[in-house]
């Protein structure tokens, strides 16, 4: 059986953007809160190595650290 995935319809990455601009404090939450919260706002059926390397990446552009 071959299971696909639609496309997310809510832009995930402006959404990791609008989160990481919402705190002042350079590490405000764990990995696994910022993906619980992500999915929670977004839907996204992403997985959490896919949602992981995108937040470390936009993180990182911010200089904001992330455990």
């Amino acid at each position: 059986m071959k299971t696909t995935v639609g496309p997310d319809t809510v832009d995930v990455a402006k959404a990791v953007d609008t989160m990481l601009a919402e705190h002042d404090a350079p590490a405000f939450l764990s990995m696994a809160e910022f993906i619980e919260v992500l999915r929670q706002r977004t839907g996204t059926d992403r997985s959490d190595a896919d949602l992981k390397a995108l937040v470390t990446k936009k993180a990182a552009l911010l200089d904001i650290v992330m455990e």
